[in-house]
């Protein structure tokens, strides 16, 4: 089998990531890093055993041996270095958020939709089983009509400070369980009312809650802590209930599903999205990149997820933003 010829841009702690996903999946080959950061270049071109490294994204996109780029830069820098791929007949898998303006997201779905490659914007819970389970039985009609859904995603403090300086929870995090809402729903949201919280004095506030109303009829309520405890014993709290006419779904997912204790204390490990599974990385992270390495191979568009879905998140996402920020119901 011909295997994809994929190149990363963007090398930070997620670009790392997306470089040992693909390099667990056996119809990828991770052919090419860019940052432009040359100490960094050269850490991950040697941990990785790949030989070409560049720090300008154009010349990584000027070599025609490279089918695939995947997009892992920070999400006010997504634009750029996405239009120029797909302009440069290349597939693209970009990181969730699509954008940080909803313009930008509409800019790149043109740029997407006049390529010769294939776009796929990158929201991995849709490649968590649990989410899909969920997803197969709301489109089977088990629990009727849906009119109530809440999330949680709260994570320890230790992960946040450096992030909370480039994102905060509403974008970074609750964007997911938007997502989700919106797949589950197929609805759209009307309305968004959101409130923040500081702790910390960072950029971005380290509490994030969220209400939706949705043009179905259904409401919910979101919430992301990004300040559990120093001395939380796990990585993430990850929770959701949907509530319908005929039944009801619920969702609990890292927390507490599998627990260590030793003379250290108790944790409880990630085991869904890039666990390691008999020393290779496994998990809704790799299936994702595995279904975008299947559409470029045949050239297949993605429809788990599409590019227009994601920027509807980003819009509620960015319109709760501005709820938080003027105390005032924001209707999209």
């Amino acid at each position: 089998m011909k295997k994809t010829r994929i190149g990363v841009i963007g090398l930070g702690w997620f670009g790392e990531i997306h470089c040992e996903a693909i390099s667990n999946i056996a119809s990828l080959e991770l052919a090419a890093l860019c940052t432009r950061t040359p100490e960094r270049l050269k850490e991950m071109g040697t941990k990785f055993g790949v030989k070409s490294l560049y720090t300008d994204y154009h010349e990584m996109l000027a070599d025609p041996d490279i089918d695939a780029v995947s997009v892992v830069t920070m999400w006010t820098e997504h634009t750029d270095p996405t239009v120029a791929a797909l302009k440069a007949g290349k597939h693209v898998f970009l990181e969730k958020p699509m954008a940080h303006t909803v313009a930008d997201c509409a800019t790149i779905r043109a740029a997407g939709e006049q390529a010769a490659g294939h776009l796929m914007i990158g929201h991995v819970c849709r490649f968590n089983p649990r989410y899909a389970a969920a997803k197969r039985e709301i489109s089977a009609g088990n629990i009727g009509k849906i009119l109530s859904m809440s999330s949680r995603r709260n994570i320890p403090a230790a992960w946040t400070p450096e992030i909370l300086n480039k994102i905060g929870p509403i974008v970074g995090d609750i964007i997911h369980d938007t997502d989700l809402m919106l797949w589950f729903t197929g609805a759209k949201i009307i309305s968004a009312y959101a409130q923040t919280v500081d702790l910390r004095g960072l950029k971005n506030p380290d509490i994030g809650q969220v209400m939706y109303r949705f043009d179905s009829g259904a409401s919910a309520i979101l919430e992301s802590v990004w300040c559990m405890p120093e001395k939380t014993p796990f990585d993430i709290d990850e929770r959701m209930s949907v509530i319908g006419s005929d039944g009801f779904v619920s969702i609990q997912d890292t927390f507490p599903n599998f627990g260590v204790c030793t003379k250290d204390g108790f944790r409880s490990p990630d085991t869904s999205y890039w666990p390691q599974l008999h020393g290779q990385m496994a998990g809704a992270l790799r299936e994702e990149l595995s279904y975008f390495a299947q559409c470029c191979q045949t050239g297949e568009p993605p429809t788990i997820t599409t590019p227009k879905e994601s920027e509807a998140a980003l819009e509620a996402c960015l319109a709760a933003e501005q709820s938080a920020a003027t105390g005032q119901v924001v209707h999209l």
